[in-house]
């Protein structure tokens, strides 16, 4: 009864606040007279806070451009607590661009859409990216490209980081570095209370599952405690190894993510 309730309330929330939120955010990108990032920001605030999500966050994103956030994956919850902490736009898969609603949510957000099926677009997907990266837009990739349990880190993807190095090469008359700055995503409270293995699993959103169930299931948990940690960025010069610059940024990310859970117990 009471999860159904607190569904209830927040999904009424929801539907009374995103409709202004999103059109606010539609008139701010057709003409430009109002800042494109207040809204998203006050909308990923708004969700994060409507299904208990307390956000702590270490650190800052880095202050270079052009600036690629490498981040672990574990939930869609990521996505508010990374939007609520910072002005940030996201990279996600192609489908997401067909949900109804959250598709045209993620549009309005300028989120970039990249097919994973499609391997030989991946020049023509890191091109679009770098775009954005080139015009100092912080873009957030989630290199596992799925989610985990929150236990573990999954090995980084490194093929989208190229778009960092492509992003150099967009922006006239600049020589130097391009930025990827590793950040750990760590659920680490449930009810105030540590959690352990098994518990953080109910952070996390794996494979299949549908977003109602699981957003039923956050609500009836109550308050979840999420850490966001900011590490040093890796620089990404025009020679540098992309895989390397992978590895070393997957490495920095696994460090953060088992010092915050040890720390959590």
């Amino acid at each position: 009864m009471l999860r159904t309730t607190r569904l209830t309330l927040a999904l009424a929330a929801f539907a009374a606040a995103t409709p202004p939120l999103a059109l606010w955010q539609a008139v701010a990108l057709r003409t430009g007279f109002m800042d494109q990032r207040r809204a998203p920001r006050l909308w990923h605030r708004m969700v994060a806070r409507l299904i208990g999500l307390r956000i702590h966050v270490h650190g800052a994103p880095a202050r270079d451009r052009p600036l690629l956030i490498a981040a672990n994956h574990v939930s869609w919850t990521d996505i508010m607590a990374l939007g609520a902490a910072a002005d940030v736009h996201f990279i996600a898969k192609a489908e997401v661009a067909g949900w109804p609603l959250f598709g045209r949510l993620a549009k309005l957000q300028r989120t970039v859409f990249i097919d994973r099926a499609r391997p030989r677009r991946a020049g023509e997907q890191a091109g679009a990216i770098a775009a954005r990266l080139a015009n100092g837009e912080p873009m957030v990739l989630f290199p596992e490209g799925t989610t985990s349990d929150g236990n573990r880190l999954l090995p980084f993807k490194s093929t989208l980081f190229a778009a960092a190095q492509m992003a150099m090469g967009e922006r006239e008359g600049e020589a130097g570095n391009a930025a990827v700055q590793p950040v750990a995503i760590v659920y680490t409270r449930l009810h105030g209370m540590p959690m352990g293995r098994r518990h953080r699993m109910r952070a996390s959103w794996i494979g299949d599952q549908t977003l109602v169930p699981h957003l039923r299931e956050l609500l009836g948990e109550g308050g979840i405690d999420v850490e966001l940690h900011f590490g040093e960025p890796v620089a990404f010069g025009p020679g540098a190894d992309r895989k390397q610059v992978a590895r070393e940024v997957e490495r920095r990310v696994r460090e953060m993510m088992t010092a915050a859970l040890r720390k959590a117990r």
